[in-house]
């Protein structure tokens, strides 16, 4: 079977001949696979025939200007198009600092929100025309990755309590930000839809929770957010396509408020953080999709992860809906040998 034809039966809630593998390595973890023998130049999917999920974006940015203000041996401190001042540390896998922001007012907001306008140069033309038709004759899975919601906005552009502040005393200046990022996002893709150039699902990230519970409370989530991301959903369902949720954290008091809006998958069910996939699906089986949790402190254990996939895929392949993946990404702890136990212990779990 194809990428493309796994997926399609996980989100119809079918069996395939194995549940999907996908995730995300990081730099580092690259680079130590290629150090212990992974080919160079080689798609680390290929080199463990697993499968291929490619996302289309687009560039919804306020465009301000990019430059370098000081560089060190260590790092580098940047500005983006965000308005953000960065400190980017050089050591591979690093996070950066996040120093400074622009948009903390509604007044400096109504100006970036200006400056949010809709170019054609925005979307990677270039990109879809190379490389769409190989896409499509591959059987790969497309997503198109739409970049609206509470994380980005706190993340990338006015800070993360400047953001939870006004979402009690600003509530407002808040749900515009979010819908004038979903605005965009829609106004972009749609000419990507109308140019041929089609998408299997939309993609966000929201991450609403950390360790043990969210950011903030249901009740807000249903005033504030709630209405912007079922919007998401309905213009990914009246094309025909799916809604997948990325949302780090413990999100499970708030999965029947993604199960109402009609999300269709829901991704990285972060164990560490207090999610409960294997509740997840006994719950919601037959409604969502789950994509992610298995414990990524694990993989660096071989032992520890081959008993863990052992213990959960065969139970959360069951009728359909699972893509196999880490619950975050692959940190450069994990060496080739582990990877290569992993992937051929899911292709053993996960067969139908």
């Amino acid at each position: 079977m194809t990428t493309r034809e796994r997926f399609q039966r996980m989100y119809e809630h079918r069996e395939a001949d194995r549940v999907p593998i996908i995730d995300s390595p990081w730099a580092g973890t690259l680079r130590r696979w290629r150090a212990e023998g992974m080919p160079e130049g080689v798609d680390w999917r290929d080199f463990f025939d697993v499968d291929k999920v490619e996302g289309i974006g687009v560039d919804i940015t306020p465009r301000y200007e990019v430059k370098v203000l000081e560089d060190t041996e260590r790092y580098q401190i940047v500005t983006t198009n965000w308005g953000v001042t960065l400190k980017n540390f050089k050591e591979l896998d690093s996070t950066p600092e996040f120093l400074d922001y622009k948009v903390t007012t509604p007044e400096a907001w109504e100006e970036a929100k200006r400056r949010m306008t809709l170019e054609d140069d925005r979307i990677p033309w270039r990109r879809l025309k190379e490389n769409y038709a190989r896409w499509l004759a591959e059987g790969r899975w497309i997503e198109a990755n739409f970049w609206f919601g509470f994380d980005v906005t706190h993340s990338w552009m006015a800070g993360t309590e400047t953001v939870l502040v006004a979402m009690y005393e600003e509530p407002e200046w808040v749900v515009d930000m979010f819908n004038t990022y979903l605005d965009r996002c829609i106004a972009l893709f749609e000419r990507v839809w109308d140019a041929g150039y089609r998408f299997d699902a939309i993609y966000w990230p929201d991450d609403m929770g950390y360790k043990g519970t969210t950011f903030f409370s249901n009740e807000m989530y249903r005033e504030l957010l709630k209405p912007v991301h079922r919007r998401a959903v309905e213009w990914a369902h009246e094309r025909g396509i799916y809604a997948h949720l990325h949302s780090c954290g413990d999100v499970m008091t708030r999965v029947d408020d993604l199960i109402d809006i009609g999300i269709d998958c829901l991704n990285p069910l972060e164990v560490k953080a207090g999610m409960k996939p294997l509740e997840l699906k006994r719950k919601y089986g037959d409604k969502l999709v789950l994509h992610g949790g298995v414990n990524a402190v694990l993989w660096d254990q071989k032992d520890a992860i081959v008993s863990e996939i052992e213990r959960t895929v065969p139970a959360l392949k069951q009728d359909g809906g699972y893509i196999f993946s880490s619950d975050h990404s692959i940190p450069n702890s994990v060496s080739l040998e582990n990877m290569t136990a992993i992937v051929e212990e899911v292709k053993k779990a996960g067969k139908y």
